[in-house]
């Protein structure tokens, strides 16, 4: 995050004093617009003052629902402290309370892998050996929430306060509240929607899988409900800063149209520059938490498309529950990996698009010269901070993800077939 100093010398431009000294000396008080006064009104705000941030903090107050249920599900327990400040402590309530559920629900889970793990051992065919290791995959998530979700509360705190404090400056540059329609029904719609899916996707696995038994889904639920959520968290992060990037790039053709000064693309540069560090916190801030993420998916969709496949080699394409249970399977961590890299994606692609075709659509030769200056201290600006979503250097998170999660899955694949095809004929009837 931008300190507040320095985003005030940008958004006062006092790197231009110098160039502009002659202009601030000749103006008078009776020169100063109604425009003016509101600027120098919005100026005195300051992103550090919790009541300025909790009054312009419109995102939190539109995806509060999702941070309720991440504190429900004991998976991220941090909370709203004080006015615009949203703080992880290891004495808070939330903690306390996440810590007992995680107990609770590791005493179901190690019941539920218990006989799981007894089940695989009890297997001999490679096939079916592979199979039931699928159900024990989808247990390993509970016991990494203390290291992909308590151990990254603090970064996920200080990236959700920044939230506050960028809200602020953009109300103070623009002029406008940053506003993001339709997001607060939206996260309700998702939410019940992570929940009812989790529910159906268990369900269905029971039904179709032979082995799952509806007693031993009690131990999936919270855990399938997590993965949805973190998907649908992740979404609404990529929506709400595809959404800021739209309002900032109008915001700034706007006000370019009216009247295209120094010190007005030195405030937006600031400005954009602000959000791009936000982007760019997202990733760092949950690196941990999607990383395994990721790793879970292409675990589970090389398990999935293995078990379905050797069906089919084996017993040729009949439809059978277990085929279609494992597709059913794939396919749903296939969706959840895709929703996850297309919405990273479509959001840096709006970060940079529109205030670069504003700057390039500006008549330099119309404009005097520090303000062309500015216009090329923007542009290099862009050119200097790309948009993208790092999972701390370990990972982009784009489209190119997918393709190189299908090339790895594809390679596994080949792997676990060809040692299939090399394992001798088993008798027909000995299944295990």
């Amino acid at each position: 995050m931008i300190p507040d100093h320095l985003f005030e010398e940008g958004i006062n431009n006092t790197f231009l004093d110098y160039d502009m000294r002659h202009v601030q000396r000749n103006r008078n008080i009776q020169e100063k617009t109604q425009k003016d006064y509101e600027q120098e009104q919005r100026d005195l705000l300051s992103s550090q003052d919790g009541d300025t941030c909790e009054i312009h903090d419109q995102f939190y107050r539109d995806h509060k629902l999702l941070l309720v249920l991440f504190r429900a599900l004991a998976v991220m327990p941090i909370t709203r402290s004080r006015p615009g400040t949203i703080t992880f402590s290891w004495k808070s309530t939330a903690t306390i309370y996440a810590v007992c559920f995680y107990i609770a629900a590791t005493a179901v889970v190690l019941i539920v892998g218990y006989e799981r793990i007894q089940i695989l051992q009890s297997i001999k065919r490679f096939d079916d050996y592979i199979y039931a290791i699928l159900f024990i995959v989808f247990l390993v998530p509970h016991f990494w929430i203390p290291f992909v979700g308590w151990g990254v509360a603090h970064q996920v705190a200080i990236y959700k306060t920044n939230w506050g404090k960028f809200q602020v400056r953009y109300y103070r540059v623009t002029g406008e509240n940053l506003k993001f329609p339709n997001l607060k029904t939206l996260i309700v719609i998702i939410s019940v929607g992570c929940l009812l899916l989790a529910v159906c996707f268990l369900l269905s696995l029971c039904a179709l899988l032979d082995g799952f038994l509806l007693k031993h889904t009690s131990a999936y639920y919270h855990i399938i409900t997590m993965i949805n959520m973190n998907c649908a968290l992740w979404y609404i992060n990529c929506k709400a800063i595809k959404i800021a990037s739209q309002s900032l790039s109008e915001c700034f053709q706007r006000d370019v149209d009216i009247e295209c000064s120094a010190q007005l693309i030195a405030r937006y540069r600031y400005l954009w520059l602000n959000l791009s560090e936000l982007l760019q916190s997202l990733g760092n801030a949950y690196a941990r938490t999607y990383s395994t993420y990721c790793l879970f998916m292409f675990a589970n969709i090389t398990i999935a498309v293995y078990g379905a496949l050797s069906e089919i080699v084996d017993h040729g394409f009949g439809f059978t529950f277990k085929e279609v249970g494992l597709f059913v399977d794939a396919a749903y961590c296939s969706t959840l990996l895709f929703v996850f890299a297309d919405c990273s994606h479509k959001s840096t692609l709006k970060v940079a698009a529109g205030v670069q075709d504003t700057l390039l659509s500006i008549d330099v030769l119309a404009v005097d010269r520090p303000t062309q200056k500015e216009i090329d201290h923007f542009i290099q600006a862009i050119e200097m901070n790309p948009a993208f979503v790092s999972l701390k250097g370990y990972a982009h998170v784009n489209r190119e993800l997918l393709t190189s999660a299908i090339s790895m899955i594809t390679i596994y694949l080949i792997v676990l077939l060809q040692f299939k095809i090399s394992l001798p004929k088993e008798p027909h009837g000995t299944g295990q």
